[in-house]
């Protein structure tokens, strides 16, 4: 059916299943780093809005990083199931990755997530923050681990092949090969800029709404600042990362480029658009820039790129789709840099709260971060193709032998499944998000530190049947 064979449908499960569960760890990173800021900042101030904000945002947290667990366990098992031949080829070295994570980052939010959650009344001031430093301490370990794992099938070091199975010989090159920086760091700058721009995303929704009060105003403020601080710096992270990938898997920046050969000693131009054509090996419709793609990627007027007809028809990424992936990644990368700046400007001109055209721009910018981490994830995933381990085994070497019924059935149950169950857990997230921060405005209001009265952090006591209990459109629809 349309052409496709068991083994297309093994990826396209897999790349379905994975599309949904990075966005969750991309927010909890985020809102796990948010929310200890927020808490730190409300022990040194004494500024309730703070407090406040952490209440509201840890119980979008605690959806979000269930979610996150869930749809990650479907993950780990997907490698037994769909892709046995990669578990008993390269397990020696995915295997005690994964294991490291669980044993150090999953274990060590489960262990103080509680006393995040549900300690807010229980415990001593110090101690709560300190349980929520170790969240966000814990998301940021296991995004080294995972992050080494994939690392290493990109760019593998510190092994030997024995029987036909690899063999770890040094842990230090295996963790940290090659290309384990640049995407280590790539990839948590990515959460935190997708995760200001949720949260600025939702403070211009109440804005609009004409719901102005000092934590909305907080929350757009905090979210901008991230945004004009980071989103120039992971540009900046992306061409190190870029020029990385150039020298340890050239077929991919070439896959990327949609670039097809070199002529002469000419330097490589910078093709903006155009349609990368697989079949008659060449690029249609493409508007060039000269000698700006040899400047970008090689730092230099005279260097050449290397060329996709430099490598075997069968060694060449599917550049039709990462070319466009890549632009959307990096224009919606422009577009965040651009927020980031136009939020500056109003701020000095006093108007960061009240420009109805910036916060539009705020408010569809909410899922941009998002959609960057999908298109930059499936640039560097099919970008790597036909390897499943570049250059040590090709994806259809990896795969378990099942049928074409076999995985057409597991893979309609999946999405089935997926959209019902995480649907239903992102249009409750949505309604969190509608709700806003609670505010007692006028009221007398205790520390709700230990031993005080307070709203307990209870995620499913956030919202009650009705959402906000007005009529308005949800935010969902809105964006």
């Amino acid at each position: 059916m349309f052409g496709l064979e068991a083994l297309d449908l093994a990826r396209i499960q897999f790349a379905f299943t994975i599309s949904f569960h990075i966005l969750f760890p991309a927010i909890t990173i985020g809102l796990a780093s948010y929310l200890a800021v927020l808490e730190g900042l409300w022990l040194k101030t004494h500024n309730d809005t703070y407090r406040d904000l952490y209440h509201f945002w840890s119980k979008i947290f605690a959806v979000n990083f269930g979610m996150g667990v869930v749809s990650g366990l479907v993950m780990a098992y997907q490698f037994g199931t769909n892709w046995s031949r990669f578990s008993d080829f390269a397990g020696s070295v995915t295997g005690p990755l994964l294991t490291y994570e669980v044993l150090t980052a999953f274990f060590l939010e489960a262990g103080f997530l509680g006393v995040m959650l549900f300690g807010w009344n229980k415990v001593g001031r110090n101690l709560h923050f300190f349980a929520t430093v170790m969240v966000a301490i814990g998301t940021l370990i296991s995004t080294f681990w995972i992050l080494a794992s994939n690392s290493w099938m990109q760019t593998p070091q510190g092994y030997e092949i024995v029987n036909g199975q690899v063999i770890p010989v040094d842990w230090l090159a295996v963790i940290f090969n090659p290309s384990f920086p640049y995407r280590l760091l790539h990839m948590s700058t990515a959460a935190f800029v997708a995760t200001a721009f949720f949260v600025g995303s939702s403070a211009a929704w109440h804005l609009l709404r004409g719901k102005d009060n000092p934590a909305i105003r907080t929350m757009l403020s905090m979210a901008m600042w991230m945004a004009l601080i980071v989103a120039p710096i992971q540009a900046v992270i992306g061409d190190f990362h870029g020029l990385n990938t150039l020298k340890h898997q050239p077929a991919k920046i070439a896959a990327i480029e949609g670039h097809w050969e070199n002529h002469g000693d000419e330097p490589t131009p910078l093709i903006l658009f155009g349609w990368p054509d697989m079949k008659e090996e060449r690029t249609k419709f493409a508007v060039e820039i000269p000698y700006l793609g040899s400047l970008i990627l090689t730092h230099s007027l005279d260097k050449q790129v290397p060329a996709l007809k430099e490598f075997p028809p069968e060694d060449r990424p599917n550049s039709t789709i990462v070319f466009w992936s890549f632009r959307i990644m990096v224009g919606l990368g422009f577009l965040m840099i651009f927020t980031g700046l136009w939020s500056l400007w109003l701020r000095k001109r006093d108007k960061l709260y009240t420009s109805r055209p910036f916060l539009y721009l705020a408010l569809w910018m909410g899922p941009s971060g998002l959609i960057a981490i999908l298109a930059g994830w499936f640039t560097t995933e099919i970008g790597r193709q036909p390897w499943v381990i570049y250059g040590l085994m090709r994806t259809a070497d990896a795969s378990s032998n099942h049928s074409f019924m076999q995985m057409s059935i597991t893979l309609i149950m999946f999405v089935v499944v997926y959209f019902a169950l995480f649907g239903a857990g992102l249009g409750y997230m949505m309604r969190l998000v509608r709700k806003g921060p609670k505010i007692d405005e006028g009221k007398e209001t205790n520390e709700g530190g230990p031993g005080q009265k307070r709203t307990p952090a209870r995620p499913l006591s956030a919202a009650d049947d009705n959402g906000d209990g007005d009529h308005s459109p949800s935010l969902t629809k809105e964006i």
